[in-house]
């Protein structure tokens, strides 16, 4: 086996292992963790405050969670289109110039 196989073979063995302690561990030794996201904290924070007034409100909002997911979705699918096209661009012609004389 090539060093580059074997040592891609090492680095994905230690990945799993990372995930599996992550997802497994604290759960096995009785921590049951609390999974949230920053806007929940940032919504928790901010109704601490006394006297917080919003400057505007949504001009629209989604009739349910779901439809909220799934437009959230749909904006990182189009990032990572955007992303994906601009990087194959640039590949692209770094190509083109090496096979020009």
């Amino acid at each position: 086996m090539s060093e580059l196989r074997r040592l891609t073979l090492i680095v994905v063995i230690l990945i799993a292992i990372i995930g599996f302690l992550t997802a497994f561990v604290p759960h096995m030794i009785g921590i049951m963790p609390q999974w949230g996201g920053a806007d929940a904290a940032a919504v928790t924070k901010i109704g601490e405050i006394s006297g917080y007034k919003p400057w505007f409100s949504p001009l629209w909002q989604p009739p349910s969670g779901e439809i909220e997911t799934f437009l959230f979705s749909v904006q990182a699918a189009i990032g990572a289109a955007i992303i994906g096209y601009i990087a194959g661009l640039y590949t692209g012609r770094k190509e083109a110039k090496r096979g020009q004389p």
